[in-house]
């Protein structure tokens, strides 16, 4: 134990900019304890900034709270807010939410001996401060490339929404519906009411996402997944 501390304590700073293999990242962070949330993208280590309750915090709650409902009445789905996840040997982001189909119900992720999510998540959700922010450029890429199949981002400072399924290997934008709903392809029944969560009418959100949940095609969904 105290030759773990030792070997811990020379280790060099876990910084943004250091180019590290994921076992690298990995030991550096966990002897980081006063870095909340750190990511390797394409071995580069990111280190993010104190989060802002406008751009990050409240758009991050409302979605948790979409989402939350979908997965409480969706049995074989799981949902975890800001989970390490190991990608491959370049990649472990710290996602802001993922939704995903659990191991046992079919799904494309497993969990580590030690706990962490391994593999692609089906759905990612990141809040991005803007249009230019990593979320839409890199790692945008690496989830395509690791098959995550439906990407949600959330632009705060232009508070728009865009919703990507990855289709013949490549991400698609969904669009609503005339009625003003995107309609998950991956999970039956997720709906989101998009102008609704952009202007904060929760009310309204969970009555779509409620909607969903009765539709025979979610239905179908939840009986597949208890094969």
């Amino acid at each position: 134990m105290v030759r773990e501390y030792s070997a811990q304590r020379h280790l060099p700073p876990l910084e943004s900019g250091d180019r590290l293999t994921r076992p690298e990242f990995e030991r550096r962070y966990a002897a980081a304890p006063h870095i909340k949330k750190a990511e390797l993208i394409e071995g580069i280590v990111y280190i993010a900034s104190p989060v802002r309750h406008e751009q990050h915090g409240k758009p991050h709650s409302r979605v948790i709270t979409w989402l939350g409902v979908y997965q409480s009445l969706t049995p074989g789905v799981d949902l975890s807010v800001e989970p390490t996840v190991r990608l491959d040997l370049d990649n472990e982001p710290q996602p802001d939410v993922v939704l995903f189909i659990e191991p046992d119900a079919g799904g494309q992720t497993r969990l580590s001996s030690d706990g962490y999510i391994e593999g692609s998540p089906e759905l990612i959700v990141e809040i991005a401060a803007s249009s230019a922010a990593i979320d839409r450029g890199s790692k945008k890429q690496v989830y395509r490339r690791n098959g995550v199949l439906e990407y949600v981002i959330w632009q705060s400072y232009e508070n728009q929404i865009e919703w990507f399924c990855l289709i013949d290997g490549d991400y698609q934008l969904l669009s609503p519906g005339a009625d003003g709903i995107i309609r998950s392809q991956v999970f039956p029944g997720l709906w989101l009411a998009v102008e609704a969560l952009l202007k904060n009418q929760m009310v309204r959100v969970l009555e779509v996402v409620q909607a969903g949940l009765k539709s025979p095609e979610h239905n179908a969904f939840v009986q597949q997944l208890k094969k």
